[in-house]
């Protein structure tokens, strides 16, 4: 699928082809009448087999309806030279040519509109559900009773342990095992499925290429209760259209992709779909929070929040900076007269260097202890999340190449600098460096590093930075601060090599349920399988959001 089209539509483009598109997503995919949808039912089944089911597809010039999965459909094409056909459930258009989804305007257009007028049908007729991908989730309007009920009883509703609504694969439009790792995460993100499926997006932009919108219709999707895997090419193409540096079918990188989606669908909640990028300067011993495939480090902010951002890490009131913005503090402090200069910065994820890149993981500091971490022995086994976030937030000397000048001392100046969380976001992405790219050196560090299922994030705050003195941390009563704990919700891991590899995510469904999402497949995991998993991307959310 690409941007600019499949040159094998216009084939099919002659006489009267917009009006036979229309019948066809009339009559065999959105059916909005009663009558439509007993032809559907009575008609839709595969000439070759007989089956309803197996992801049923028909030919666009003629009417022959085969199984896409035993690869009926696909005989067909073949026999007939027919090479374009449209899937009943979802609506989208397959090349036997290409051998993919397509993508083509006028066709998109269609689709819509006949699409819209099947929601139109069903509203005025709700005791009808339509088949498939057309069905319309209007938004709930509770009644009094109902109202009544809620104000009783405001705690959420337990789900059955056996429940899966909410699980579902996504195909693999070839190489895209990086997106639906991410999709998969986001989807089971709490708050961010509460937001979307109470239909709380309003779309200010003015074209029909807004992502948020499309996640919006991603989240129905995946909790409207189909068990089928979901076929994300209106995705795809959103992100090739709004990410150009991630488009093709390339291998990409699963957290570069995080971080341009949710870039994206910031920008597109404001109804902006111009990029506000500021570049951040460059600087020895800046371990920073966004890296772009440019090696450039971007803050993304709106044209007028340039003087917020430091007293106001979560500037943006969008549903994106809401959960996943957090604020990064960086003192920096003289080394002669021991002056503090001291930054906020908004971050959506914290990325953290692990043992054995080209990157010395210990000691902390000149002069300082191999063994010694704030008071606590550095173990010679196996590496654990809080030494990487210890690692992160420890005092750095930047060097006598990396002078800054001092407003105390009027002069250039070697000083250190010390990282810690000023304000915790709603979701902690944790972001383990395990590719290391250098003019000399290309690989993946498979260090295994222990992650817990329950995270306390008190240590590397601000506010606990005082309690530090002379390399002892002494407990605060904000340890036993509920704010600053977190539990894992998602974990997202690459098997292979640089060159050639896969992604996967465990996902946590319920509390002490964890599904292992392999693209199309999703199988039951254990907690053990989550925790001995190598670990690329893991995503925390604070346990306030547990379900009680």
């Amino acid at each position: 699928m690409s941007p600019a089209g499949c040159p094998h539509v216009n084939s099919f483009k002659v006489d009267n082809w917009k009006q036979n598109l229309r019948l066809i997503y009339q009559c065999f995919v959105w059916s909005g009448s009663a009558e439509t949808r007993k032809r559907k039912a009575k008609s839709c089944i595969c000439h070759m087999c007989g089956a309803h089911l197996n992801r049923l597809h028909s030919c666009l010039y003629c009417v022959f309806f085969a199984c896409f999965s035993k690869k009926h459909i696909h005989e067909h094409a073949k026999s007939k030279r027919h090479n374009l056909a449209i899937d009943l459930l979802y609506g989208g258009i397959y090349c036997f040519m290409c051998q993919d989804y397509i993508y083509d305007k006028e066709m998109e257009q269609i689709a819509k509109e006949e699409q819209r007028k099947a929601w139109k049908m069903q509203v005025k007729a709700p005791s009808f559900c339509a088949a498939g991908i057309g069905e319309k989730y209007s938004t709930w309007e509770p009644t009094k009773r109902e109202l009544e009920l809620l104000r009783h009883n405001p705690k959420r509703r337990r789900i059955t342990s056996n429940c899966t609504i909410g699980l579902r694969g996504l195909i693999n439009l070839g190489n895209t095992c990086f997106m639906n790792c991410i999709v998969q995460a986001l989807t089971h993100t709490p708050l961010l499925r509460d937001f979307f499926l109470s239909d709380r997006h309003k779309c200010e932009m003015q074209s029909n290429s807004c992502l948020v919108c499309e996640m919006s219709q991603l989240f129905q999707e995946f909790y409207s209760g189909h068990r089928s895997p979901h076929i994300p090419f209106r995705l795809l193409h959103l992100v090739w259209t709004h990410a150009r540096h991630l488009a093709g079918y390339e291998q990409q990188d699963a957290h570069e992709f995080l971080i341009a989606a949710l870039d994206v669908l910031h920008r597109h909640c404001k109804g902006d779909a111009r990029a506000q990028r500021f570049p951040l300067g460059r600087s020895r011993g800046w371990r920073g929070v966004w890296l772009w495939s440019d090696g450039e480090r971007f803050l993304c902010v709106s044209a007028d929040d340039n003087g917020k951002k430091a007293n106001n890490p979560n500037h943006c009131n969008c549903i994106i900076d809401q959960i996943f913005t957090g604020g990064l503090q960086s003192d920096v402090t003289c080394q002669v007269c021991h002056g503090v200069s001291t930054t906020i910065d908004p971050f959506w994820d914290i990325s953290l260097d692990l043992p054995g890149s080209s990157t010395p993981f210990w000691p902390l500091s000149p002069g300082g202890d191999v063994t010694a971490l704030n008071g606590e022995s550095h173990s010679t086994g196996a590496t654990t999340l809080m030494d990487c976030l210890r690692r992160f937030t420890r005092p750095e000397h930047l060097g006598s190449s990396a002078k800054i000048k001092c407003s105390g001392c009027h002069s250039y100046q070697e000083s250190t600098k010390q990282l810690t969380m000023k304000k915790l976001p709603i979701v902690a992405c944790f972001h383990l460096k395990r590719f290391e790219h250098s003019a000399k050196l290309r690989r993946k560090i498979t260090t295994y590093v222990s992650f817990p299922l329950e995270l306390d994030m008190t240590p590397f705050m601000a506010s606990s930075k005082e309690s530090r003195m002379n390399g002892q941390y002494q407990q605060t009563v904000e340890a036993f601060n509920n704010d600053n704990k977190y539990s894992l919700f998602a974990v997202v891991n690459h098997q292979g090599t640089l060159e050639s590899g896969h992604y996967t995510t465990f996902i946590r469904q319920h509390k002490d349920q964890w599904f292992k999402c392999d693209d199309a497949i999703i199988t039951k995991a254990s907690i053990k399988d989550v925790l001995d998993s190598e670990g690329y991307l893991l995503f925390y959310h604070k346990q306030f959001l547990e379900y009680e």
